[in-house]
């Protein structure tokens, strides 16, 4: 890939920085910690649902369903 210098330069000091042994190993560790941070947003947003879910008065909506005029 062709990157222009100050990509490369800037690159460069972040491996060093870092301590990573390549620029290959550099961007496989950022692209891993963008995906646990990812992952984390959506565990997140998961656990909001499970929390409303918990709040849901379950027999109320069982009555509603059993209104329903369509087959349940």
């Amino acid at each position: 890939m062709s990157v222009s210098f100050e990509t490369r330069r800037q690159l460069n000091s972040m491996k060093v920085m870092d301590n990573h042994r390549s620029i290959d190993d550099l961007l496989a560790d950022l692209v891993k910690q963008y995906k646990v941070l990812r992952m984390r947003g959506v565990v997140d947003d998961l656990r909001s649902r499970f929390s409303e879910l918990e709040e849901m008065d379950v027999d109320a909506l069982v009555r509603k369903l059993a209104m329903s005029p369509f087959a349940v």
